[in-house]
């Protein structure tokens, strides 16, 4: 499987339902991972273990890192999804990831949580984003925010709006 479509069926699983936003947002939070684990060994071991060679396969392992998404996890993996247009969608962005052509509207997030629930690794955290029911964290000492990404209360807005 490519990291393409690696990632497309991780957003596909993870975030169906959601706007189209939600999904560029996840996409944008792998490409960080993976930007980050390319940095060195110590990165690449939390963010993308068992990266395979190259940019596809860095996203592809950021995908399934231990606990970022529930449909990687031990004894899970996402479905194989009929063609519709939530897949397609899915596959676009993901092209669009690997591509470097994604904007990213999360600030540089490595960490997310469903806004319907709180973790406990995000109490006290400040969100840096909220976009399609999901909120996003860029934690301590990890990537600075890119520059094009909005602060959390702007994104806050336009979805208010």
């Amino acid at each position: 499987m490519t990291g393409a479509e690696v990632l497309a069926l991780t957003l596909r699983a993870e975030a169906a339902g959601r706007p189209v936003r939600a999904l560029e947002a996840l996409a944008a939070l792998v490409v960080n991972r993976a930007r980050l684990a390319a940095e060195g060994s110590a990165p690449r071991a939390r963010f993308a273990p068992d990266a395979g060679a190259g940019w596809a396969g860095l996203l592809a392992a950021a995908c399934r890192a231990p606990f970022l998404f529930a449909c990687w996890q031990p004894g899970r993996r996402p479905p194989l999804a009929a063609p519709d247009a939530l897949t397609e969608a899915c596959q676009r962005i993901a092209r669009r990831a690997l591509g470097g052509a994604l904007a990213d509207p999360t600030g540089g997030a490595t960490h997310w949580h469903d806004g319907a629930c709180l973790p406990g690794w995000a109490i006290g955290q400040v969100p840096v984003a909220e976009i399609g029911g999901l909120v996003f964290y860029r934690l301590a000492a990890e990537a600075p925010p890119c520059a094009n990404a909005k602060p959390a209360a702007e994104s806050r807005a336009r979805l208010r709006a």
